[in-house]
């Protein structure tokens, strides 16, 4: 018997200073709402991704993105998005998506939508119901039209709403 008791020793022990600890938190808590110990959001506090559902990641998106010059750029911008979806290769999630460092203009998910957002949430809502602009294809990558780069693996396939989009090949599809 007294085997038993020295194995037991240490457990009971243990729930002794949980008990303690708890009873403590409560006496602590009981004169303060817990809100008291937790951090305070401030008001200003810009806004993350995850506040933002699929579709109004999709609008911020498009909006930036295509400078709003027509409604076939912001569909490009917007089939580019769903593209990187489906993609293994990106996130998996629109906001994911559109939230990836160095991939979508600067503050896309944090600064401030101007004008009517109608056209562009009717048009996130058709994106994300399966619409798809057919000459962006299977593109993943747009720059600004106009510009030029020295690399060879750059397929382009649409320009629209002020941006080049374009396929990334390997040297193997180049050839073919």
């Amino acid at each position: 018997m007294p085997v038993s008791i020295s194995i037991l020793a240490p457990i009971r022990a243990g729930a002794f200073m949980l008990l303690i600890g708890t009873l403590a938190l409560s006496a602590c808590l009981s004169s303060h709402s817990i809100s008291h110990y937790l951090p305070k959001a401030e008001a200003s506090a810009k806004p993350h991704r995850a506040a933002h559902g699929a579709r109004e990641c999709l609008v911020r998106a498009m909006y930036f993105e295509s400078i709003r010059s027509s409604r076939e750029g912001l569909l490009a911008v917007g089939t580019v998005v769903m593209n990187r979806v489906e993609s293994p290769k990106f996130p998996n999630t629109v906001c994911g998506v559109v939230g990836q460092k160095r991939q979508f203009a600067p503050g896309v998910l944090t600064r401030k939508v101007r004008g009517d957002r109608q056209e562009l949430a009717d048009l996130a809502d058709a994106i994300l119901a399966g619409k798809r602009h057919l000459g962006v294809k299977k593109a993943k990558f747009f720059h600004t039209a106009g510009l030029t780069f020295p690399y060879t693996n750059m397929h382009y396939v649409l320009e629209a709403g002020g941006n080049a989009f374009y396929e990334k090949r390997s040297r193997k599809k180049r050839r073919s």
